[in-house]
């Protein structure tokens, strides 16, 4: 039934959640904040938020990586340079990588089968630098990271842009899967074409936003394709 597929990246087959803990508990460290869970928690959340804006079309990329940090800075009373922290932090992220549970083997299975191609609305730099860190890079026809592209999930211009780059692309033979409904699923929606969410957390479902597939484990998707 399918034959190109796309794989999302962050808390799809990296754990973006760990890799995030480490680098701004390094950062919060670095510039003499203490980083303890409350801090971690609030920033994760903050962050969360940001990329929720961002996806809805209300900010640029750019603004998220720093307005983070500025309203986290509001919040706390200090003075600390959002900018020079986002360096700092950009740093430390793009060092090592966590594998999310079953993502190695569920690479290895697919690519000798299907089309793989990669499609993360993340920063270029650092997500080149983790695919480098974790040796996936070479599983995928190609990488569609939304800095490059100039359009980020869940655009529709995102997803022609990927078409357009993919010889004999087929809509009716490709399939979206990712954690995010709101980037992931709706985009793949908004182009046209089948959607997995991936759902380990079992997050509650929306009506607005409905993916023609769900699974909660990565190994699970061997049964659905």
């Amino acid at each position: 039934m399918f034959q190109t597929i796309f794989l999302d990246l962050d808390d799809t087959l990296l754990d973006f959640g760990a890799a995030e803990r480490v680098a701004i508990t390094k950062t919060f460290t670095d510039i003499g904040i203490e980083p303890t869970p409350a801090l971690l928690q609030r920033y994760s959340e903050i962050n969360q938020s940001q990329w929720e804006a961002l996806e809805r079309g209300e900010i640029t990329r750019e603004t998220v990586l720093i307005r983070r940090f500025a309203i986290l800075f509001a919040e706390l009373g200090t003075a600390h340079d959002p900018a020079a922290t986002e360096d700092i932090y950009r740093a430390y992220l793009g060092v090592g990588h966590y594998f999310v549970p079953g993502a190695e083997a569920l690479l290895a299975y697919l690519a000798p089968k299907y089309d793989l191609y990669l499609a993360s609305n993340g920063v270029a730099q650092t997500q080149y630098s983790r695919l480098e860190s974790a040796g996936i890079g070479h599983y995928f026809k190609d990488i569609f990271i939304s800095e490059t592209t100039g359009h980020h999930k869940p655009e529709r211009a995102y997803f022609d842009y990927c078409f357009a780059h993919i010889d004999g692309f087929d809509p009716a033979r490709a399939l979206m899967i990712g954690d995010s409904l709101t980037g992931d699923v709706l985009g793949g929606k908004n182009a046209g074409i089948k959607t997995c969410w991936f759902n380990p957390k079992h997050k509650p479902r929306r009506a607005d936003i409905v993916p023609d597939f769900e699974v909660d484990r990565l190994d699970a998707l061997r049964q659905l394709l």
